[in-house]
């Protein structure tokens, strides 16, 4: 095994093909372009297979030892986000109107690409080294569809690593919990139905105004807490909400209110669901409407499991990354969450710095400098666990 990790070419090169990414951000299950670059990036890297439309558009890299030992999944996300990008100086901004990668996974698969050029170099001693580009993580969708997938059942790891970009924290830094890591949640999606009326005689329709108004403070109401890392933690955020028509002459007779429902970890969320649904019901029965529940972006609770956490802990320390402070579990929501229960897991931040943009803002813009950053901890990482010891 040799110890050169990646050239400075090879930086020049990734870094590139980042901003190409970066230029051409596809939403959660249009990863068509994406994972087309990314098949001809891992080519180079000539592992013994690679599997495409896994779960949609992913695609996996496999790299064998030929021998017993672990399977080790390192995954990372392909889609972009339905944001219009706003950094107007930025050479390599987003080329599609209303989409962008603000939330960092073309650096995220760029970290990946570096650690599978280094794999193209030192084939694994033992075991396997599985690298999963992952679609639909933005809607919650992906990694079950992966999961769901036969093919997984041929590369089902023993464990499963992941990091994510986050600003705030030092740039190059890292923050590492066991145990829950980001929360649970999910979109629920109300629609009221009544009847319209002319707007001079609203008494001969039924208008699902009173009963959209009372959702509006009773569902936020739901939330207890404010702190993520008690376990009773609720919030419930109305997100969008739309009555009758936009017209002057008609009286109501639809409403649609949208609401995202957070909790720390998965049965918590049981909980606040039937509490949601039965508010729904009772304010529909009592302007005698007809109500339709939906539910979209379903988001298991992330859970960081012990050894996983250490091994990840172990790397960051031989690698020399600084440890950095951060809430944990996270509000947001990650679906990465679901692999633990094929394996072992455990995700990672790395810091963005403390003035870069806020993810899912308008003018995020993933730091190149991370690039090198997280594929020596995913190599490091991959050397204790499927690499004979020097």
């Amino acid at each position: 095994m040799t110890d050169a990790f990646l050239t400075n070419s090879d930086i020049a090169e990734l870094t590139e093909w980042r901003r190409e990414l970066h230029r051409h951000p596809e939403l959660s299950g249009e990863e068509i372009e994406t994972a087309r670059r990314v098949v001809d990036m891992l080519k180079a890297t000539t592992p013994d297979e690679i599997i495409t439309g896994l779960g949609g558009h992913g695609v996996a890299a496999v790299y064998e030892s030929g021998r017993e030992g672990p399977a080790v999944l390192l995954r990372c996300e392909l889609d972009g986000l339905p944001i219009e990008e706003l950094n107007p100086d930025l050479l390599y901004r987003s080329t599609v109107a209303g989409k962008g990668h603000l939330c960092g996974h073309d650096g995220h698969m760029t970290i990946i690409a570096a650690t599978a050029r280094w794999l193209g170099r030192n084939r694994p001693d033992r075991g396997r080294v599985i690298l999963m580009f992952q679609p639909a993580e933005e809607d919650g969708s992906g990694a079950q569809k992966i999961i769901d997938d036969p093919r997984y059942g041929t590369i089902t790891p023993d464990y499963s690593f992941a990091l994510h970009n986050f600003p705030g924290v030092p740039l190059g830094h890292a923050a590492l919990t066991a145990g829950p890591m980001n929360c649970a949640s999910r979109g629920m999606r109300v629609r009221l139905t009544g009847r319209t009326a002319h707007a001079s005689q609203p008494e001969n329709g039924l208008s699902p105004a009173p009963a959209l108004a009372s959702l509006l403070t009773s569902l936020p109401a739901l939330g207890l807490g404010d702190d993520a890392a008690d376990p009773e933690f609720a919030l419930v955020t109305v997100t969008h909400a739309h009555l009758g028509e936009q017209a002057f002459g008609i009286a109501p007779g639809a409403a649609e209110i949208w609401v995202t429902l957070r909790t720390q970890k998965d049965g918590a969320m049981n909980t606040l669901v039937a509490q949601a649904e039965a508010l729904v019901t009772q304010a529909a029965n009592a302007s005698g409407l007809h109500h339709d529940i939906s539910y979209d972006d379903i988001f298991n609770h992330c859970e960081n499991e012990e050894e996983a956490t250490q091994l990840l802990s172990d790397a960051l320390e031989a690698e020399g990354i600084p440890m950095a402070r951060a809430e944990f579990p996270m509000r947001g929501s990650e679906d990465f969450g679901r692999f633990r229960t094929s394996s072992k897991s455990a995700m990672f931040l790395l810091g963005s710095g403390t003035n870069c943009a806020n993810l899912h803002n308008p003018d995020f813009n993933f730091p190149d400098d991370l690039i090198g950053v997280g594929a020596r901890v995913f190599v490091r990482a991959l050397k204790n666990l499927c690499y004979d010891k020097e």
